[in-house]
Parts: structure tokens; C-alpha cells; sequence
């Protein structure tokens, strides 16, 4: 029997793997599944400069403060590969590490009034939001304050990919078409960075900067081997959230081993199986389909 604890902690791993599957399919629909990998990196200055300026670690305001640099950091990847001719890995690269290095100084600069550190952004720890509580005047505690900065932040990213399905989807498997028909691809490409920008900060207390990638990265690309139908890879990433935030803390719970962690590998478990039995492209059902059309030939 699970308890209250627990339930908090599952359903914010599902919150986190569901905002970060929605928008890392647009992602990497559009081939640009490590610009996450840059923005997740890139916006450790923005935490602390927003701590720096307002002394509070509050999600308000740290979510505000790197969510701008995030955007920041797509801008100068764009303009180093539209502009400057660099290529698209090389602009990536050269983007993250650059502004990582200065939140890692900046660390190091103000090691005395800032309460940060590298591991507590780069990693988190999910177990310790229910440590953390929304408490009421009267005294009512509402759960982790994480959960309603994350549960909102669902519910407005699913509301704008609904709004909106048409030209990000557009946008993302025809750029040169939606442009052809009037659509703002530059627009939107920076409404998604945004969004991808904000999403991420706000999942860094509960998996951190670098497993939030793998939610990122690794559940739409799962999704989209299972189906390679837009709206039904977007559920399948709701789906696919539920199973890892469960598995993922059940296997945590057992091993004894961080949850976050677990729940980042229970991702790449599920990938491996899709990848060995999905019925589209699964290399043990294309070897099996390949055997049967050998043995009906003879």
C-alpha cells in the first residue's frame, strides 16, 4: 500500500514526464531533441541571478528567471546557425557550455550568499518535495508547492497544443509548406523553445537539469516508434509518463536507489522494448515479418 508520500511523489513524476513528452515530441518531430539537453544546461545563470536578486529559491521566481535565459539560449543557437553559417550541433554545443560554465562561476563566486549547488540543479531529488508543503492559513497543507506550479503548467501546454495543433504541427513536419501558407514558423519555433524553456526550470526540483532530458527526449521518441500519428504519439506520451512514474518509484522503493533515477531508466527500459517490439519498427517484429514472408515464399 502506497502512501501519502508516495502518491505525491508518483503523480509529480507523471506531471514532469508528461509536460516534458508533450513538448519534446514537437521537439523532436522537428530533429531538435538536444536543444532541451542546451536549455536544461544553459539557464543555471538565470537561477542564480534569480536568487542573487531576490534571495528566495522560490519557484516563482526561479522559474520566471532561468525560463528567460532559456529563450535566451535558443535565440543564439538560431542566430549562430542561421546567421553565423555554424552548424546546428556545433551551435548547440558552443551555446550550453558556454552559459553553463557562467552559472558554474557565478556558483563559485558567490559561494557564500547563494544556496545553491551544482547537484541540487543538475540532479534534484523528487523524495524531498513532500518535505516542501503548500500550507494554508488555517494550517491546511495542500501537498508539495511543486505540484501546483507543475499541474497548472500541464493543463496550459496540453490548452495550447490543443489551440494551437495546427501550426506547430506544421511547423514541425513542413516548415517550408506552413511558410508557403503564411504561417510564422520563427514564431512559433520560439513559442515552443519558450514553453520547453519554462517546463524545464520548473521540473528542475523534482528530476533536475539532466534527467529532465531523458523525459524530454527519450518518451516522445518512444511514443514515436510505437505510432508515427501525431495526436496518437501525444497520448501515448500521457501513457508512457504514467508508467515510468510508477515503475520508476516502485523500482526506486525496492533498490533503494534515487527516484528520479529510476524513474529517468524506467524511461530508457520502455524505449529498448519498443525499439525490439514496436509493430512499426520493432527489429524483432521486422525480423519475425521477414521469417514468415521467407517461409510463405517456399
Amino acid at each position: 500500500m502506497l502512501n501519502s508520500d508516495a502518491i505525491w511523489i508518483i503523480f509529480t513524476g507523471f506531471l514532469v514526464a508528461s509536460s516534458c513528452g508533450l513538448l519534446g515530441s514537437f521537439l523532436v518531430l522537428r530533429r531538435m531533441a538536444m536543444v532541451g539537453d542546451a536549455i536544461s544546461h544553459a539557464v543555471l545563470p538565470g537561477i542564480v541571478i534569480g536568487y542573487l536578486v531576490t534571495g528566495s529559491r522560490e519557484p516563482w521566481v526561479m522559474v520566471p528567471a532561468a525560463g528567460l535565459l532559456g529563450i535566451l539560449t535558443s535565440s543564439i543557437i538560431e542566430v549562430l546557425h542561421q546567421k553565423a553559417g555554424v552548424q546546428s550541433d556545433a551551435s548547440i554545443g558552443v551555446t550550453f557550455t558556454f552559459l553553463f560554465a557562467i552559472g558554474v562561476i557565478l556558483i563559485s563566486m558567490f559561494a557564500g550568499q547563494v544556496d545553491l549547488d551544482q547537484e541540487c540543479v543538475l540532479y534534484g531529488e523528487i523524495a524531498y518535495l513532500p518535505l516542501n508543503p503548500l500550507v494554508l492559513a488555517n494550517g491546511w497543507s495542500l501537498g508539495p508547492k511543486m505540484v501546483w506550479i507543475l499541474m497548472p503548467l500541464l493543463l496550459l501546454i496540453s490548452l495550447g497544443i490543443y489551440l494551437f495543433y495546427t501550426p506547430l504541427s506544421l511547423t514541425a513536419f513542413d516548415p517550408a509548406f506552413a511558410l508557403s501558407i503564411g504561417i510564422k514558423v520563427g514564431f512559433w519555433h520560439q513559442v515552443l523553445m519558450g514553453a520547453v524553456s519554462f517546463t524545464t526550470v520548473a521540473s528542475f526540483d523534482s528530476v533536475g537539469a539532466i534527467l529532465v532530458v531523458a523525459f524530454l527526449v527519450v518518451i516522445p521518441s518512444t511514443a514515436w516508434l510505437l505510432s508515427q500519428r501525431l495526436p496518437l504519439m501525444l497520448g501515448l506520451c500521457l501513457l508512457l509518463a504514467f508508467i515510468i512514474s510508477v515503475t520508476g518509484y516502485l523500482a526506486a522503493s525496492w533498490l533503494n536507489v534515487s527516484i528520479s533515477g529510476a524513474m529517468a531508466c524506467s524511461s530508457g527500459v520502455l524505449f529498448v522494448l519498443a525499439f525490439l517490439f514496436s509493430p512499426l519498427e520493432g527489429r524483432v517484429w521486422l525480423a519475425f515479418k521477414k521469417k514468415s514472408q521467407q517461409i510463405g515464399s517456399i
